[in-house]
């Protein structure tokens, strides 16, 4: 990102789907960083939206200054037990054309501050081992290594490993939650 570069991050809304749809297209057919096989559509891009910001969860966009969409992000409910009610699984992808600006960096701070104001105390990411520059960009917002899942997807004619990474959310573990 240069130092004249404006970014907005904002809430993501049904109209953003349209951009949100091709920016993961291009991860769903030409990489390992996501297990989908294929792309959803529009329709489905706003049903998504919908069921995470309805649930709960924050849905978030990094616009450039001519409001284009470069990025979005967002937070799911890491486990569907109630256990896991204080845990998310955090997600971001950038605009093929936009990644090494800063961008990544920028939608993560603000996911994870989102899901601290929500009151979540830990987040988790899950990130194909062929996505190096993932997981120093999660090493560098405070997420940590708790584990590799050794051929857990099959994707592209390989298996690919999935590290799995832990941040805590506001105060974590080590006060009861609220509520």
């Amino acid at each position: 990102m240069s130092m004249t570069e404006e970014l907005t991050v904002c809430d993501a809304s049904l109209d953003d789907a349209a951009a949100i749809a091709e920016i993961y297209a291009h991860y769903v057919l030409e990489s390992t960083a996501t297990f989908e096989t294929e792309p959803p559509d529009v329709a489905e891009s706003r049903g998504r939206i919908d069921r995470i910001v309805n649930a709960g969860y924050p849905f978030l966009v990094t616009r450039d200054s001519a409001g284009r969409v470069l990025g979005f992000g967002f937070a799911q409910r890491y486990g569907p037990r109630a256990g896991y009610r204080y845990s998310v699984e955090t997600t971001i992808y950038v605009r093929p054309d936009s990644i090494g600006r800063g961008i990544g960096s920028v939608m993560l701070t603000a996911l994870v501050g989102a899901c601290e104001k929500r009151g979540f105390r830990q987040a988790f990411a899950v990130i194909a081992a062929s996505e190096p520059a993932s997981v120093v960009l999660h090493a560098r917002a405070g997420y940590f290594p708790v584990g590799t899942l050794a051929g857990a997807g099959w994707k592209h004619g390989q298996w690919v490993d999935v590290f799995l990474m832990q941040r805590k959310l506001g105060e974590g573990s080590e006060t009861l939650p609220e509520g």
